[in-house]
C-alpha cells in the first residue's frame, strides 16, 4: 500500500516535471479549455475588432498574446465563433498548441471541419499531449462518424488524463452519441 502511494505521487510528480517542461507552450495555455463561462460578457465587436477594457478596437490593439487568447477561447466557448477567429488569429504566436486547437475548434464549429482537422494535427505536433486537442480531434472524428478514429483520441486522452477528467468524460459522450459511418 506504502508503495502504491509513493508510485503515485511520483508519477504526479513526472507530470508536473513534463508541464514545466513544455516551456515552448505559453503558459497561459495551461488554463485548459474548459469554459470560464466569460465569452457571454465579452462586448460583441464588429468584424475585425476585439474588446479592450469593454471598447472594441482593432485587433492588433494592446492586447498581449495572452489576453487574446483567453478572450478568443471564452468567445469560442460560448459559441460565437467568428469572433473568437478575430481574438485568436491576432495571437502573434500562432505556433502555440492551445491556440492553434481554439482556431481548429472554431473553425470546425463553423463547419469548416478539415481545416479544423488540420490544426489539430499541427497543434499535436507541438504539444503531442494535449488533452484538449485529443479531445477536440475526437470529437471531430465522432461528429464525421469516423469512430474507429475517435475511439483512438479518446485511448489519448486516458493516458494523458485518466478516465475520470472532464475531456475524457466529453469525448466518451460524443462517441456514444454518435452515428457510425456508412
Amino acid at each position: 500500500m506504502k508503495q502504491e502511494r509513493y508510485s503515485a505521487s511520483l508519477v504526479k510528480v513526472g507530470i508536473v516535471a513534463i508541464a514545466f517542461s513544455l516551456g515552448g507552450t505559453l503558459a497561459f495555455a495551461a488554463s485548459g479549455g474548459g469554459s470560464s463561462g466569460k465569452g457571454a460578457s465579452t462586448p460583441s465587436c464588429p468584424s475585425g475588432q476585439v474588446s479592450n477594457n469593454g471598447k472594441c478596437s482593432k485587433a492588433t490593439s494592446s492586447l498581449d498574446d495572452k489576453q487574446l487568447y483567453t478572450q478568443g477561447r471564452d468567445l469560442a466557448l460560448a459559441g460565437r465563433y467568428p469572433e473568437a477567429l478575430t481574438a485568436l488569429k491576432a495571437v502573434k504566436n500562432q505556433n502555440d498548441a492551445m491556440v492553434l486547437t481554439m482556431i481548429g475548434y472554431s473553425e470546425r464549429k463553423l463547419g469548416n471541419y478539415d481545416a479544423g482537422v488540420a490544426l489539430y494535427q499541427k497543434a499535436l505536433t507541438i504539444d503531442p499531449n494535449s488533452v484538449n486537442t485529443h479531445e477536440y480531434l475526437g470529437e471531430a472524428y465522432a461528429e464525421k462518424g469516423k469512430l474507429d478514429l475517435a475511439k483512438a483520441e479518446l485511448i489519448k486522452v486516458a493516458a494523458v488524463c485518466g478516465t475520470t477528467c472532464e475531456q475524457y468524460q466529453e469525448l466518451a459522450k460524443a462517441i456514444a452519441g454518435a452515428p457510425s459511418a456508412s
